[in-house]
């Protein structure tokens, strides 16, 4: 069994800036030469999540709103009243969806659904350059 740390570098808008990472994701796992095993996806920061969603215009709205009506980003947040940095509903929104995916892999390539992709979420007030670690473990 062997254990594989890869980095994918990410640029992004901010402002729950959804961006598909699937391709990456597989090219990843193909170039680690493992053919089976499970990954894990995880975001070093507490202002983005990843997830998995159908990537298309209609559904990364709906996503969007969602975060918009759970989170609002003109809420009244204690981490804005401490820091004055306006990121507040950031860290609720990704404390919601989360850091990291664990997700199989088999004959070199993610077990993903006919529509399902791999989304990285920003949900930070500016855009940056983010990196997402992927763990493979495997054979």
């Amino acid at each position: 069994m062997a254990t594989l740390l890869s980095k994918i570098e990410v640029e992004t808008r901010g402002h729950a800036d959804v961006v598909d990472v699937t391709a990456s994701v597989r090219a990843r796992i193909a170039e680690s030469r493992l053919q089976s095993g499970i990954a894990c996806l995880f975001v070093p920061g507490a202002t983005g999540g990843v997830t998995t969603v159908e990537y298309e215009p209609g559904c990364v709205a709906d996503l969007r709103s969602a975060f918009e009506r759970i989170a609002p980003a003109g809420g009244s947040y204690e981490h804005e009243k401490r820091w004055q940095d306006g990121n507040g509903h950031s860290h609720v929104r990704a404390a919601l969806l989360g850091p990291s995916l664990a997700f199989p892999f088999a004959d070199g390539a993610p077990l993903l659904g006919t529509w399902q992709q791999i989304v990285f979420v920003d949900f930070d007030v500016r855009s940056r350059r983010r990196e997402l670690l992927l763990q493979l473990v495997g054979e």
